[in-house]
């Protein structure tokens, strides 16, 4: 009997630890640390990610924590935000993807001109492009989603009124594509990231800049510049494509019901989260310009018809670097159009 007790009272310890160890395991708390470039209340900070935070916060039920630093408080350069949250620097970024240039090539295709509609539109488009085409590209990161931003357009201290305008000046372009586009049209494009509009602005270092409405409140363009020209039609000159990434390791260690609440907020509803911040910030961007009495031009048809077909060069461009490559241009780019054309009509 003595000898039966001992065993059942092992065994009992063993099933008190267990249940331990499982109740630790499904108490589990984690800490985040989340990464970007642009002030707090600027517009993906404030009206993406920080309701998303919230959001996953209160499904985790307080488990999962987030500790938000904006601005890049945690160092390094904008470009170098990918790579901090790949080798685990910081746990989730947001960012630029033209700001490391060639290194997501089949998502480039969505910086084409003369591509975007609505930054939802566009960004839903773009997430169900990439998830088609493009995982391949975020291997060794968890993407939480892609976006991209509404209709860009140029932001002058000399107005632009039509093609012959561009002729020379210096402007801001954030990606090599954008940079190729503006070569061609004409200009001397500067590649920086946005954050150093401002300065490069109040210097003289460029003379416009190509940016959606959206950032220009955090950045001040509207005091620094009083010449916005933008275009006819659904599609706007351009956008940029952004990401939101998670470490790969900060994921894999978390417990399977809080990956499953990272799951669920990743997606093309986060990417339509995202892209309809964008949209509201392009509203919000041209009320301040208007209300500064800024000129405000929208190039007419047959004007806004000359840009593409000038811009059409960049486009074939990246179709004949992409063959060149192994990979199919041509289709990927009819495949982006199709998307977009497609949630726009949504």
């Amino acid at each position: 009997m003595k000898r039966r007790s001992v065993v059942l009272g092992g065994l009992a310890g063993s099933l008190v630890a267990g249940l331990m160890l499982a109740g630790s395991a499904q108490a589990q708390e984690v800490t985040l640390r989340v990464h970007q470039m642009l002030p707090a209340q600027a517009t993906i900070p404030a009206k993406a990610i920080e309701p998303w935070v919230k959001r996953v916060e209160e499904a985790s039920g307080g488990r999962i924590k987030f500790e938000l630093y904006p601005a890049m408080q945690l160092g390094g350069a904008p470009a170098n935000l990918y790579d901090q949250a790949r080798d685990g620097v910081v746990d989730l970024i947001w960012t630029v993807l033209g700001y490391t240039p060639g290194r997501f090539p089949k998502a480039e295709v969505f910086e084409m001109p003369f591509l975007v509609t609505t930054g939802e539109a566009t960004s839903v488009a773009f997430q169900r492009f990439v998830e088609e085409n493009a995982m391949d590209e975020f291997e060794g990161v968890k993407l939480i989603a892609v976006h991209a931003h509404g209709p860009g357009l140029f932001h002058s201290i000399d107005p632009i009124t039509s093609l012959e305008d561009l002729r020379g000046m210096k402007i801001r372009g954030g990606s090599r594509v954008i940079n190729d586009m503006l070569t061609r049209l004409g200009a001397e494009p500067v590649g920086m990231p946005v954050t150093g509009v401002p300065e490069a602005l109040s210097k003289g270092v460029i003379t416009g800049t190509t940016i959606p409405w959206e950032v220009t409140p955090s950045l001040r363009v509207a005091e620094l510049v009083k010449n916005h020209t933008g275009f006819s039609g659904e599609q706007g000159l351009y956008t940029q494509t952004f990401a939101f990434t998670m470490n790969l390791d900060a994921y894999n260690n978390l417990p399977d019901d809080l990956k499953a609440i990272i799951d669920a907020n990743s997606g093309v509803e986060t990417a339509r989260a995202f892209g309809q911040a964008m949209d509201g910030g392009d509203q919000a961007g041209l009320k301040i310009a208007q209300d500064a009495g800024n000129s405000i031009v929208t190039l007419d048809e047959a004007e806004t018809a000359r840009w593409k077909e000038v811009a059409q060069a960049t486009i074939d461009n990246w179709v004949s670097q992409m063959d060149a490559s192994g990979v199919d241009g041509r289709a990927l780019y009819d495949r982006a159009v199709a998307l977009v054309a497609e949630e726009t009509a949504r």
